[in-house]
């Protein structure tokens, strides 16, 4: 097994996972395939939606087999010549409660049908169930990775260890600390489908995290049971690599559509929003009145469309560096989201570390949390640990960001900030909502002038810019510090750094419009 990742943003990635069955690029959907029944056909998944792989359960095919002396062959018995991943039978612990098979009984069925890639049979957390009962799925799982591991024999097959604790992030890590000690070729976080059902999305983003904090960076992590285009934005952000889902065919049976935005009764919709295969020249009304395998089918292959269309943007997005762009953009569009995308927030630190240095674009403000976003986590803390200011700088010039920015060539503005510069113990930098403060000599520096900002002076927006910047005037010791500004938050972020300096900076606020040729000399008395 080989596992290479090419291209990353924030803790999503581009990679290439080699089976004996082909290679597989990262993120990638399993669409799942009933054994007993396909509403599409496992070829046409392949062929007309350009899945290539699938996942499929090796308990209901050895229910049926189980009396035969010969182990079928599985991409033989589907009809697809891709991967296949098959399921162990966990699923149905979760539904009912147990199943007739041994773990090592499925891991001996599995090799004889020559999946790709197999599942051990773990024991699904749920989650309603209590910390004393989560805490026995963990336990049991981690038994049972033992036990399987003893009877594997095939190392062209790759295995796959769950990840149990369902809603309790404590017994995720613990559970993905001691399967991290057992070598798998891929980990999952199982559990997670009732959470998605309800729509608590954030409890999800904790529970990924803590799987992802604990398990090896260099493996892919499998999300169970996640298949909805809405929430493939946030995953991929915190990490997840594979998903699976029968969702596309279940929403059909059901009438549903899916989108970006969430899931529309084909009996509500007047227009569909998409130009899928599918949906190119349908309309809603004559979707209605199609015979009702039909209409299941069609609902079926628009839902697999959709899944796959948003799986092509987020690799683009991961491509350009506009990743968080897109996962914020998704918020947008449901509460769940919005509550799952504030949860991300707390995990700024850990999707900086992830998240490369240069991108092929620059990054946008788009909102208050884009002030939690790397890049900006990035500059501040590298600020506050990698960089100094010029020796014996003792007087700090903050000047708004937008009065130097679009005169950076011209000689006056340029010259007098050059000047200023070189005062015996004077230092430039300019202030703003989206980085709050940069050294004049770092402006250029990749992301800093290569962003762009719809930001208001929100006073969430206000507040985040003033402890940045005490927090830099307080690491660096400055005695004065000269404010130049125009507009009311100018004021206010002044006011609020004179209370959160308390006297340790002495700090002068000069209102100054422009920098022409009186304001510059006007600044250059203040810094004498």
């Amino acid at each position: 097994m080989s596992f290479e990742v090419r291209h990353k943003d924030l803790l999503g990635r581009i990679g290439y996972l080699r089976t004996k069955s082909g290679t597989l690029e990262t993120p990638f959907l399993l669409p799942v395939v009933n054994p007993n029944s396909q509403i599409i056909r496992s070829q046409d998944l392949r062929g007309t939606y350009s899945f290539d792989a699938l996942i499929t359960n090796s308990y209901l095919v050895w229910r049926k087999f189980r009396g035969e002396r010969q182990v079928p062959k599985i991409h033989r018995l589907l009809d697809f010549n891709g991967a296949i991943e098959t399921d162990s039978g966990a699923y149905q612990i979760l539904q009912y409660g147990e199943v007739e098979v041994q773990p090592s009984e499925i891991i001996r069925f599995q090799e004889g049908l020559d999946s790709d890639i197999a599942v051990i049979l773990d024991v699904p957390t749920g989650a309603e169930e209590s910390k004393d009962r989560a805490k026995w799925t963990v336990d049991e799982t981690i038994r049972r990775a033992d036990q399987s591991l003893r009877v594997i024999t095939r190392n062209d097959i790759l295995w796959v260890g769950p990840v149990q604790g369902g809603a309790y992030p404590h017994l995720v890590s613990y559970s993905a600390r001691e399967m991290a000690k057992r070598n798998f070729s891929i980990y999952a976080l199982g559990s997670p489908t009732p959470v998605m059902q309800q729509y608590r999305f954030e409890i999800l983003v904790d529970m990924v995290m803590a799987a992802k904090a604990e398990l090896p960076p260099g493996k892919p992590l499998h999300l169970f049971g996640a298949g909805h285009p809405m929430m493939f934005a946030f995953a991929v952000a915190l990490g997840c690599d594979i998903f699976d889902s029968a969702s596309y065919a279940l929403f059909a049976r059901n009438g549903r559509y899916m989108t970006t935005q969430g899931t529309s009764k084909i009996d509500e919709l007047e227009y569909f929003p998409c130009n899928c295969l599918a949906c190119h020249g349908a309309t809603p009304e004559k979707v209605r009145r199609m015979l009702l395998m039909d209409r299941e089918r069609f609902l079926a292959s628009h839902n697999l469309h959709a899944c796959a269309a948003e799986l092509r943007t987020i690799k683009q997005a991961i491509l350009d560096g506009r990743l968080w762009e897109l996962v914020e953009t998704r918020s947008r569009s449901h509460p769940a989201l919005q509550a799952a995308f504030e949860r991300m927030l707390r995990y700024g630190d850990r999707l900086e570390i992830g998240t490369p240095v240069r991108k092929r674009k620059g990054p946008f403000i788009l909102s208050e949390q884009s002030l939690f976003r790397p890049e900006v986590i990035r500059h501040h803390t590298r600020l506050l640990q990698r960089y100094e200011p010029p020796s014996k700088s003792k007087k700090l010039l903050l000047l708004p960001e937008d009065l130097v920015a679009p005169f950076r060539e011209e000689s006056a503005t340029s010259s007098a900030i050059d000047r200023w510069g070189r005062f015996r113990d004077s230092h430039v930098c300019t202030y703003s909502l989206s980085y709050a403060i940069v050294p004049v000599e770092l402006a250029d520096v990749y992301p800093l002038s290569q962003t762009e900002s719809s930001l208001t002076a929100t006073s969430v927006a206000i507040n985040s810019a003033r402890n940045r910047i005490a927090g830099y005037v307080k690491k660096f010791g400055y005695a004065r510090c000269v404010i130049v500004g125009y507009a009311p938050w100018h004021e206010q972020l002044v006011t609020g750094l004179k209370r959160k300096l308390r006297g340790r900076t002495r700090i002068q606020y000069l209102e100054e419009k422009e920098l022409d040729k009186k304001s510059i000399q006007r600044i250059s008395k203040a810094l004498k």
